[in-house]
């Protein structure tokens, strides 16, 4: 009897559950062992038994969550075939964050494969995604509806640093979730010829050195100090995006507030939030990524989760590929909020579409 890819991978309380291997991928509860894609707090919880990552995965859990978030730990290194039971499993790079990772899962020449989070756009720190062919394919969709389409991003950070040649005696405020997009921006701005210090609120502190660590060059990012806010004219800080709303943000020089993020497309959300300059800057694939992502895999039967599900699920159809929501629980804006930091607020949906979750992930 052929295998099917139901007996690679399926659905429980904890989340993707691989009976072969015994393993669960970026499961929502603690399980005895667990293969993670990346370091987002809805991917990467603490407490299970043992964990299996990339090494940059790792070395961020460690710093998030204390170097006992597991009772043991395993290295992934990419493209290295890892047999667990009876199923081989590989990471491939999703170009996520830093050391995030797809997971393919093989047996008897079935290979399902795991995006996790994953865009293809430029990032100067990390891998880009990696395209790993495949029978089914389970990607996500949070920016899956046709009028996501993102900008090009040199072209948002060069309106930052146009506002800031504008107004030189305003200090720019920039809310960024912690892990990846603050680095990103910061590594931009540094690509594009900034190289004054860059603020840092105190709950990105700890995450950029990490990425300075592991090579990743940031250029100087002093921590903003509590007395010294007022004389920070034209200079950029990167907080996180709840501290935007905060008292903390409003004893800068005439800030400019601005959020990096995929949901600044939407017009509304940017008003709401009080965004003067939203720079639409995603770490997410937009939608006709999503789609050439999934004709390059080459996957016959895809299965989307934790996003804008319907329409991805809709496109499969009509390219003649079997497709399926996975309707699964626990990931969203969770995934980048900071643990026992500032609570960083998600954003909605799109003016010209359907109202979406405000727990989806920027």
């Amino acid at each position: 009897m052929s295998l099917r890819a139901g007996d690679l991978l399926t659905q429980t309380r904890e989340g993707l559950y691989c009976p072969l291997g015994g393993f669960h991928v970026d499961p929502t509860w603690p399980v005895p062992r667990a293969l993670i894609t990346h370091g987002h707090a809805d991917h990467a919880r603490s407490g299970h038994g043992k964990v299996l990552a990339t090494g940059q995965t790792l070395r961020i859990m460690a710093v998030r969550y204390g170097e006992d978030f597991c009772e043991a730990r395993q290295e992934a290194v990419l493209g290295q075939e890892i047999r667990i039971g009876d199923v081989t499993v590989r990471f491939a790079p999703a170009g996520h964050v830093l050391g995030s990772a797809q997971i393919s899962i093989e047996a008897q020449g079935v290979r399902v494969v795991v995006s996790g989070d994953y865009k293809r756009a430029y990032d100067p720190t990390c891998l880009p995604f990696e395209v790993v062919p495949c029978d089914v394919f389970i990607t996500e969709a949070t920016f899956g509806l046709p009028v996501f389409r993102m900008p090009d991003t040199a072209g948002e950070v060069r309106k930052l640093l146009d506002s800031v040649a504008l107004f030189p005696e305003r200090a720019h405020i920039v809310g960024a979730y912690a892990l990846g997009k603050a680095q990103r921006v910061m590594a931009l701005l540094r690509e594009a010829g900034y190289d004054e210090p860059i603020y840092l609120h105190g709950a990105m502190e700890k995450l950029t050195e990490l990425y300075k660590r592991e090579g990743i060059p940031l250029g100087e990012t002093p921590k903003v100090v509590a007395a010294e806010r007022g004389k920070l004219h034209g200079a950029i800080v990167l907080c996180p995006p709840s501290a935007i709303q905060d008292v903390w943000s409003r004893k800068f020089p005439d800030p400019v507030t601005s959020f990096a993020s995929g949901w600044m497309r939407v017009r509304a959300r940017a008003r709401q939030k009080g965004a003067e300059l939203p720079l639409v800057i995603s770490d997410h694939s937009d939608w006709p990524d999503l789609c050439r992502t999934i004709r390059e895999t080459g996957a016959g039967e895809v299965w989307v989760t934790h996003g804008q599900e319907d329409a991805l699920v809709h496109w499969c159809g009509t390219q003649g590929i079997a497709a399926k929501p996975l309707h699964m629980l626990g990931y969203g804006d969770d995934g980048e909020a900071e643990p026992a930091a500032a609570r960083e607020e998600p954003a909605a949906a799109v003016d010209e579409a359907p109202a979406i979750s405000d727990e989806a992930v920027a």
